[in-house]
Formats: structure tokens, sequence, C-alpha cells
């Protein structure tokens, strides 16, 4: 039994497919092929079943795949320990980012850390809190940046910084003349909010929910980004929360419309997320602390109240 044949199988395992799994691998199909069914030989077991279309994993194949995933993870540990033996930080490395934070924290910290660390192979995509679980729990992203907590024991997290929610509230809006917001104020009736499946909108709700109980059906509009809620609300069409570092690049006309919470005010952890097994901690660590220095600057709230991203059943 070989590392190499361990792989093979949690290709074939993901992409249900064996030539997909030998392109996705960089091996010939039958290569890959030979060297899974040398292995099942070994075993005298079927790790697949090779009558599905696609391919789908035997009772004992599905124990196999979760055991050869952590056999794979642990045998990459040791590559890592010569790195940090070496003082070494490059390599790939797969970072995720929800949506909500993308666009406002990503052009913050990533020229600073490309020029600080020139040997890190950065992939960064683009995903819902959802999908970053699951590609942190497959070994398909080495970290992720989003709003916790997650309540999921698989994974770690380290706050990076707390940001505020801030209320955008057009001018024919009941709120317009608070000066300060409560969140007894708040109404999902009257909000904007974004479209289900982003934690940022999760994170509303249940702010909403403090004080009262309103179900989903009330809501009227939802848009996939922030950027279109502003243009929602500034046609007067209802109030919307807005995450503290999206209102920095806002205009004087759309500042004018920020209103701030009492304290405490709500507001979200945003963290650096990664899997138990702590591989390229290194990295992590780099990547945390350029976060945490330029936001720093950015962010200086003290006194908030965490807002759970986790939606509400």
């Amino acid at each position: 039994m070989t590392i190499t044949q361990l792989e093979y199988v949690l290709a074939v395992a993901e992409h249900q497919n064996f030539t997909k799994a030998a392109e996705h691998r960089f091996v010939t199909q039958p290569t890959l092929s030979m060297q899974i069914q040398k292995l099942e030989d070994q075993l005298d077991i079927l790790i697949f079943d090779r009558s599905k279309k696609p391919i789908e994993l035997t009772e004992v194949g599905k124990r196999i795949v979760a055991q050869a995933r952590n056999i794979v993870n642990e045998s990459y540990r040791i590559q890592d320990i010569v790195d940090q033996q070496k003082g070494f930080i490059g390599g790939e490395f797969k970072l995720g980012i929800i949506p909500t934070v993308m666009p406002t924290l990503l052009p913050m910290f990533l020229k600073n850390f490309i020029k600080k660390y020139p040997k890190v192979k950065l992939k960064i995509e683009e995903l819902t809190t959802e999908e970053i679980i699951s590609r942190l729990n497959d070994g398909h992203l080495d970290a992720a940046i989003a709003a916790t907590p997650l309540e999921c024991d698989t994974l770690k997290e380290r706050p990076l910084y707390y940001e505020p929610f801030v209320g955008y509230i057009p001018e024919n809006h009941r709120l317009k003349s608070k000066t300060k917001l409560d969140v007894s104020d708040l109404d999902l009736e009257d909000m904007l909010l974004l479209e289900d499946g982003h934690c940022f909108r999760d994170g509303v709700i249940n702010l909403c929910k403090v004080f009262k109980n309103k179900k989903d059906e009330t809501f009227q509009l939802e848009s996939g980004s922030i950027e279109t809620l502003i243009k929602l609300s500034n046609e007067g069409l209802g109030m919307t929360l807005l995450p503290y570092l999206h209102t920095l690049e806002l205009n004087e006309v759309q500042k004018a419309k920020l209103h701030y919470f009492n304290d405490p005010s709500p507001a979200r952890e945003v963290s650096v997320i990664y899997h138990k097994s702590e591989l390229k901690m290194q990295i992590i660590e780099a990547l945390r602390d350029t976060i945490s220095g330029v936001v720093r600057g950015a962010i200086a709230f003290q006194n908030v109240q965490i807002i759970s991203p986790l939606a509400k059943k």
C-alpha cells in the first residue's frame, strides 16, 4: 500500500470517474486504474462499484476513503515539518473567502502579502460558508476567511477582526430621523436582505429575531450583492444593514445615509478557518499576521456584540 495509491483512490472518490481522476492527478487512466486495482487485490475487497454510473464507493470503500484522507493528510505533514524547520514559507496555498468579505478585505491585504511572501502561490476562491466547510473537510482548501463561530468540530477558528453592522437608511424610511439605532428598531418586514446562502443574511435575521419573531415569508426583496441592496435602498424600497468595511468606500451622499448602533454595536466575527490537522500552519500564521496588521487601522471598535452567522431553524 502506497500514499500514491491512496491519493488515486481519493481522486476517484471525488470525481466518480477514472478518466477525470487521472487528469486531476496528471497520470494516464490505465496507470491510475492499475494502481487502484492493485490495492483492491492486496486488500481483497472492492473499493468502488464500477457497475454504477457514475462510479460509487462500496460500503467498505467509504470507510477506506475516510481513513485514506487521514493518512494522506498526515503524510503531507512531514513536508510541513521540514518547511517549518527551514523557515520556508512558500508553495501552493488554496484560500476560500465568503462573498461579503472578499471585495473589501482582499484589496487591503493581498498586495502586502504577495510582496512579503513571494514564494507563496495563492489560489483564492469566492465561496459560500457551506462550500468552505465542505472543501476544508475534504482537503480542497488549506484555509478560509469567513464569519464565525461555525460550531464545526473538525475545524479551528482564529478571529481576525470584529466588524460592526451599520444601518443604511433611505430618506423616506421610518428610522431616518434616528441618530443612533437600537437592535429593537429593526423589523424584517422593511429590511432588504441578501439572497439565501449568504451567512451575512443569516446574521441580520438572527439580529432581528433577538426582539421579534418574524418568519422568512415576510421578505419581499432579496439580492445577491450588497451593492444591489444599496441601489434598492436608494430607490426607497427599504433599509439594509452593511458590514462596516463596505461603508468606507461609499461616496459622501451615501455616507449621509449611514446610521450606527448604540453600544454594544452588533457585529460579525471574521476569522481565518482551517482544518484541525493544522497543515501549512506557517502560511496560515503569515496570512493572519498580514490581515490583522492592515485591518487593525481600519476597525477600531471594541464594544461589540457578536451575532452568529449560523442560520436559525
